[in-house]
Order: structure tokens, then C-alpha cells, then sequence
């Protein structure tokens, strides 16, 4: 098992290599190791879409989830999936509002890139502090309590098609609170 590379054992499509998580078993410290330029196997995993490898990195092994490759970018800059993306930051608890050495959050290069559009909408905290936006004393909007409580009360809640419909809800409701604040927007000229 010493010649084998975790690196490549992480690539295989659609799953990792069987043989992955038996050598880093046998030797730990492979699970944290970076290459040359800084890259990962939680990069691997999150550019593979390989969320169970994710779950055993961070979980079993104690990988840093927010280990930074030589670009200061995690893991969550290279997702290419929404499931990764809810994974790193809700489950694995990722820090969405890193910036990597450009100065950009995963968010910011997901949409300055424009190739995985509903990648950049998951990059990001469900609220940000950086907004400046609080709904302390706020009252909420009885038409997003009435689908919340509509939604809450429903046999299918606890399944993956009624989360999967709360988190489109609240989704809705921050998008809409950030559309109704008066934000004075930067023109490029």
C-alpha cells in the first residue's frame, strides 16, 4: 500500500478507490498531507462530489475543514455541487466567508466565474454578518409564517423532499430581505 497515491485513489469517478480509506487507516497523517501547491484530499473529494470521503475526512481522520491550499482557498472554492456546498457549510461547518489570496470569498469566484451558478448561491452563510443586515425587532412576514408553519405541519417534513423545500423557503425569505433593504449598489464604470 506505500506506493499508493491518495491523491489519485480520491479521484476515482464515481466513487474513491476502495483502496483509499484502508491505506490512510493504516497510515493518518496521509488524510491531512497537501501536495506541492497545497491541494488536499478534502479538495479532492469536494471537486469529486465525493461527500461520504468529505463526512470521513473532517469526522473520522480530524482534517481541518477549512485547510487552505496555496491559493488560501478551501475545499468550498473547488465544490462543484450544491450537495457539497450544503455539506461543507451546513454539516462539516466551513467558513463561507473566507477570502483566498485575490481577496475573494468562494462565493465572489463561483460568481465571477459564472460556471456553476447555484454553486454560488450555496457558498455562502444563510445570514452574513458582513451584510450589516439584523432582523432583531423585526417582525416576521406572516406569509412566510403561514408556508413555514403550512410546511412544519406536513407528514413528509423530516424527509429529504420537505427539507429540501424548507431550505428553498428560507432561501426565498433571505433573498427577498436582502432585495428589500435600500442598498446603494457599486456602478462599474
Amino acid at each position: 500500500m506505500a506506493d499508493l497515491n491518495p491523491f489519485l485513489l480520491a479521484a476515482a469517478v464515481p466513487t474513491p478507490d476502495p483502496r483509499l480509506l484502508p491505506l490512510l487507516r493504516s497510515n493518518p497523517l496521509l488524510a491531512s498531507q497537501q501536495d506541492e501547491h497545497g491541494y488536499s484530499l478534502l479538495h479532492a473529494a469536494a471537486s469529486y462530489n465525493h461527500l461520504d470521503l468529505l463526512r470521513t475526512l473532517v469526522k473520522e481522520f480530524k482534517v481541518d475543514v477549512g485547510l487552505k491550499d496555496e491559493d488560501g482557498e478551501t475545499a468550498l472554492f473547488v465544490a462543484e455541487t450544491v450537495e457539497v456546498c450544503k455539506c461543507l457549510v451546513e454539516e462539516l461547518g466551513v467558513d463561507a466567508g473566507v477570502k483566498n489570496d485575490e481577496g475573494l470569498t468562494a462565493r465572489e469566484k463561483a460568481e465571477e466565474e459564472a460556471e456553476y451558478p447555484e454553486v454560488a448561491d450555496m457558498t455562502v452563510n444563510p445570514v452574513d454578518p458582513a451584510d450589516g443586515f439584523s432582523a432583531e425587532g423585526q417582525e416576521p412576514d406572516p406569509e412566510f409564517r403561514r408556508r413555514i408553519e403550512e410546511l412544519a405541519g406536513r407528514d413528509d417534513f423530516q424527509t429529504e423532499e420537505g427539507q429540501r423545500q424548507l431550505r428553498e423557503l428560507i432561501t426565498d425569505a433571505i433573498r427577498g430581505a436582502s432585495n428589500d433593504r435600500e442598498v446603494r449598489r457599486r456602478v462599474e464604470e
